[in-house]
């Protein structure tokens, strides 16, 4: 079961070396073509207390707001980027024209890099789920069942304009309840 799906690498990979131990011999250097690491930072702790090396010390990977990220060590984060080979926004199209609620579960499944997408896919899975109810308990009036499929057919239509024209700016149009509910989930994973 993977638990971080974001993660491009196990964060084993990207762990931080360990220091040398002070008290004992070490082994020869081993001579690579890397950059060496900065020597350790001055005592200036008015304490008395040894001060901390640098982050990059132990390790050849950029931390901090300069570079890099702290989850995953990813250096080249791109929020247009989906894990299928289809453009962003037809992407989130997708979650609202196939199939509803189908499609946005197939999303669910499929999609773990882009939240834009994942949002849209989730919105379309709560909100299609409970109009699938909605048919299920108007099914004995042919008229209702029929106002409520037009109903559906427009509500596809708002959703997948929304996702099309706000994808060049990443933005949610969020239904009342459906809507926050699938940007909070998507939010906390």
């Amino acid at each position: 079961m993977d638990f971080a799906p974001y993660q491009d690498t196990a964060p084993e990979s990207v762990r931080a070396l360990s220091p040398p131990p002070q008290n004992r011999p070490t082994s020869p250097p081993i001579r690579n073509n890397a950059r060496s690491p900065p020597p350790l930072r001055p005592n200036t702790d008015p304490f008395g207390a040894s001060s901390l090396p640098a982050p990059n010390h132990f390790s050849n990977e950029p931390r901090g707001f300069g570079g890099g990220d702290s989850e995953g060590g990813r250096l080249d984060v791109n929020l247009f980027e989906t894990s299928l080979p289809l453009r962003l926004d037809y992407e989130a199209c997708l979650a609202y024209l196939a199939l509803p609620p189908a499609g946005g579960v197939f999303l669910l499944v499929m999609e773990h890099k882009s939240d834009y997408v994942r949002f849209h896919a989730w919105q379309s899975s709560l909100v299609f789920s409970a109009i699938f109810v909605l048919h299920l308990i108007f099914s004995w009036s042919s008229i209702l069942s029929w106002m409520l499929f037009v109903f559906d057919l427009g509500l596809i239509g708002l959703l997948t304009m929304h996702a099309y024209r706000d994808a060049d700016g990443l933005d949610r149009y969020e239904l009342p309840f459906f809507g926050g509910l699938a940007s909070s989930i998507v939010d906390s994973e």
